[in-house]
Parts: structure tokens; C-alpha cells; sequence
């Protein structure tokens, strides 16, 4: 285990190239973390922030990995106990050649973690594709979820979805047959295809400069695992659409926290989520986009910090504003 000191972080709403690159490069938490590895099968690098339970476990979607909450854990770390990993595949995790990248596997992942730890009650917060295994566990341990997050993600389909388009491209069949050789032997279009996506997730020009370098660094090794998660999808989206009676069943807080200017994972699916879930509360964050807590850190962490204590219902005018009323959808 590794222990890394104690360093004062620069101000994340300052988005000046400088203090950009030292908030990613340094350690940006009031208090120091312990690194390790869950083992299962293979090793899951996690990253454990001590403070007072219950712990706010933080899980990144594709194609990301824990460093995506570096912004927010500012505003976290200290004052609550904050976990980040990496699932199988991504960061600093172990990536075995031919593994399955699933969304049931990630499920394992996350299991792997909390159990190793020795959590007894977790705040889970899920962003993109990490919505269906923190839902899965949830529903599968309510006893032991203190509070459920989503951060502009998905479960099963829902009518206003709208994939990213490269999220498309390796999720077709024909079409990612055609990509992935091309990709395997030249690394400049996957490079520009994945500044182009991603630099469409996050708000501010001089974040974007600064860290779409750093995180397709991190990225290239992280592709198979990208690949599979794709190709497994579809699949994930059926099958998690079925199980919308288990989500109305779910009594445990639930905050729905999203960026409201993220065309891919929109308002719509916010708005969804809050007639799934019974307890669901809404907070659509005006001028953030996909990556709501690259571009609003501390609005995302004084959210998911509040988010076990009840505050009303979805529908109650403190929550949300008129305009804000979600319009009717069929059941996914």
C-alpha cells in the first residue's frame, strides 16, 4: 500500500492551463489516500480517502477511469470516506487479454471492492456506463446502499437516449468490424476520433486543452476493455429495460444529478430516472455537459455529500423548477 501526502489544492473553477495541469498532475484532496489492490482474479487498483462512513464510492464510465473525479475529490475527500477504481480493463486495473468486459462483470468489480474494504453502507455514484453495475448492486444490496447517484448514465434503453457517436460506431456490428483494424494499426484516428467525442463532453476550452492529452494517455491501453463494453451494449440496454419493476421496488435515496447540456445522456433520461425510482431526486446542473463533474466539481460533490439525507420528493417545487416537469414517456 501506498500512502501519498498531503498537498493544498488550486482552485478547480479557475480554468487557467496552469492550475488545470496541477490539478490533474498533483494530489488535489485535503487528506492523503491509501493505494491497493482488490483481487479478483486479477487486480483492481483502488484508491481509499479516509473520513466517516458512509463511503462515497466514485465509478467512471467509458472511455474514463478514476482520475475523471480529480476535480471533485477537493471537495470530498476529508470530509466523507471517497473510494475510487478503476474496473478491470481501465487506468492503473489489470487489463487480461480476451477477459469479458461486461456490465455484469463490472457488477463483480464493484463487489470485489466494497467487500475487500470492508464497507458495511456505501453512497454508490455512477457516471455513464458504470449506471448499470452500481444499479445492479444496488438493487441487489438496498440493505447496504445509503444513497444511489447517477451522474448523466444510462440502464436500460430509454426513448431520449442518444449514444455518442463513437459510443455508435463500435457498438454496430458492421461497423465496428470496419473500425477496429484500422484502429489496431494506426493510432492517429483513433486519437482524432477520440478528441473530437470527448472534447464535445466537457465545457470549458482550457479544461479541454489540458486534459484530453492526459486522458487518452490513459486510454490507448484501456481499448479492448473499450471495445468489449461497446460491443456489449445493445444487449445491456434490453436486458436492464426489463427490470424497471425491480427500480420502482427500490426504496433507498436516490439523486439524480445531471448536466443539463449533454445532448447523449440528457435531461430526458434525468427526468426518466426520477419515474423509475420512488425516492428519486432531480438536479439538472445548467451549463454542464456530459462531464458534469469536470465542468461543476463542487455543485456534483455538495450533491452526492447531501444526497442520503432526504429532502422531499422528485416532484417537489424545492427540487426542481416548473419548467423542469418531465413530460410522459412510454415505460422502458
Amino acid at each position: 500500500m501506498i500512502t501519498t501526502p498531503i498537498t493544498a489544492p488550486p482552485d478547480p473553477h479557475v480554468t487557467t492551463s496552469r492550475q488545470t495541469r496541477e490539478l490533474i498532475t498533483m494530489t488535489t484532496t485535503p487528506s492523503a489516500f491509501t493505494e491497493l489492490w482488490a483481487e479478483r482474479r486479477h487486480r483492481i487498483r483502488v484508491r481509499d480517502y479516509p473520513g466517516d462512513p458512509p463511503a462515497i464510492v466514485l465509478m467512471h464510465g467509458f472511455p474514463d477511469d478514476q482520475h475523471l473525479y480529480d476535480r471533485a475529490l477537493p471537495f470530498l475527500a476529508g470530509r466523507r470516506r471517497v473510494v475510487t477504481f478503476d474496473f478491470l480493463g481501465w487506468g492503473e486495473s489489470d487489463k487480461p487479454p480476451g477477459y469479458p468486459y461486461t456490465a455484469q462483470n463490472q457488477t463483480g468489480d464493484l463487489d470485489a471492492v466494497i467487500t475487500q474494504l470492508g464497507l458495511d453502507e456505501v453512497v454508490l455514484v455512477a457516471h455513464d456506463s458504470s449506471g448499470p453495475p452500481a444499479i445492479d448492486w444496488a438493487l441487489a444490496n438496498p440493505a447496504r446502499v445509503a444513497a444511489l447517484v447517477l451522474l448523466n448514465t444510462y440502464y436500460g434503453w430509454m426513448p431520449s437516449l442518444r449514444p455518442p457517436e463513437a459510443i455508435i460506431l463500435y457498438a454496430t456490428p458492421i461497423l465496428r468490424n470496419l473500425a477496429r483494424p484500422v484502429m489496431r494499426l494506426f493510432d492517429w484516428p483513433n486519437r482524432a476520433l477520440y478528441f473530437w467525442q470527448v472534447a464535445r463532453f466537457i465545457r470549458d476550452e482550457a479544461v479541454r486543452r489540458d486534459l484530453l492529452p492526459l486522458y487518452y494517455d490513459r486510454f490507448r491501453a484501456a481499448r479492448p476493455a473499450f471495445w468489449r463494453l461497446n460491443a456489449d451494449l445493445p444487449r445491456t440496454l434490453i436486458s436492464r429495460a426489463r427490470r424497471a419493476p425491480k427500480l420502482r421496488a427500490f426504496d433507498r435515496p436516490v439523486r439524480v444529478v445531471f448536466g443539463a447540456d449533454d445532448p447523449y445522456l440528457n435531461a430526458g433520461v434525468a427526468r426518466r430516472f426520477t419515474k423509475l425510482f420512488p425516492t428519486a431526486q432531480i438536479q439538472l446542473i445548467p451549463n454542464a455537459r456530459h462531464y458534469v463533474q469536470v465542468d461543476e466539481p463542487q455543485l456534483v460533490a455538495e450533491a452526492i455529500l447531501s444526497s442520503h439525507r432526504p429532502v422531499g420528493r422528485s416532484d417537489g417545487s424545492s427540487t426542481r423548477a416548473p419548467s423542469e416537469q418531465p413530460s410522459p414517456e412510454p415505460a422502458p
